[in-house]
């Protein structure tokens, strides 16, 4: 599953916390945080945000992960059209889930404040990111997450992708 939003979604935090569910329920898992494996500077021309060495990246990992005894991979990152989705699909090997978080741009831009204080540039990397998202629908199923714990927002998500 690929649990996909804007900027200061909470992403990484849901996944954080399905893979405690998933712990809880003795199912082996692994959680991938996309935007690690694309941590590297200078980003190449024509591909600023890393996706090669992503999938690159993600295709070792995810193989790594799925030989050590992992069941489920729960990815967490922004994938912004239908080809990034069948990308991911397609170096993982196995049919992705994918679910949009989507978070009021209100809270986003009060989680990203405080976050970020020193990088404006998020504010509007998220409402331009939401409208992609809105306009691409990358996304199997969407979950509000403006409002209720993490903890619950992770409920809710394996709730709607039958985890």
């Amino acid at each position: 599953m690929l649990i996909t939003g804007t900027v200061g979604a909470g992403k990484t935090s849901v996944a954080e916390a399905v893979g405690d569910l998933l712990s809880g329920q003795g199912t082996p898992h692994a959680v991938i945080d996309l935007d690690w494996l694309r941590r590297c500077w200078p980003a190449p021309a024509g591909d600023p945000f890393n996706n090669a060495i992503t999938l690159r990246n993600l295709r070792a990992v995810g193989a790594n992960f799925v030989a050590a005894g992992a069941r489920r991979l729960v990815l967490a990152g922004v994938i912004e059209s239908r080809a990034e989705r069948d990308a991911h699909q397609e170096v993982l090997g196995v049919p992705l889930v994918v679910c949009r978080l989507h978070v009021d741009l209100s809270v986003v831009r009060d989680r990203l404040r405080r976050r970020n204080p020193s990088e404006p540039w998020f504010l509007d990397r998220a409402a331009a990111l939401d409208q992609i998202l809105r306009r691409e629908k990358v996304e199997d199923t969407v979950i509000d997450a403006s409002t209720g714990s993490v903890s619950e927002v992770a409920t809710a998500v394996c709730e709607a992708i039958g985890w």
